[in-house]
């Protein structure tokens, strides 16, 4: 989807969604819903910081119990006057 000069790429899935508690930490460093010694809960850290700092984006996640989840990834489109 492009609009207001930003490019959305959108997804989701029909899983079981999650909790607020849940979404709300994703994007911490080490933050990891896997068992101990199982994952290192960096991914999601490192992509939102590539994101937010490096193309000046933003990352998110909507999601609740039962309804799936949606990862948005929004990117400034370039001036191609410039």
């Amino acid at each position: 989807v492009v609009e207001n000069d930003k490019i959305r790429v959108i997804l989701a899935d029909n899983g079981p969604g999650m909790p607020e508690e849940v979404r709300s930490k994703l994007f911490n460093a080490f933050f990891t819903t896997k068992p101990e010694g199982k994952g290192t809960g960096l991914g999601l850290s490192i992509s939102h910081q590539i994101v937010t700092e490096t193309h000046c984006g933003d990352l998110y996640c909507l999601s609740s119990p039962g309804n799936g989840a949606e990862f948005v990834i929004e990117l400034p489109l370039e001036d191609s006057e410039q």
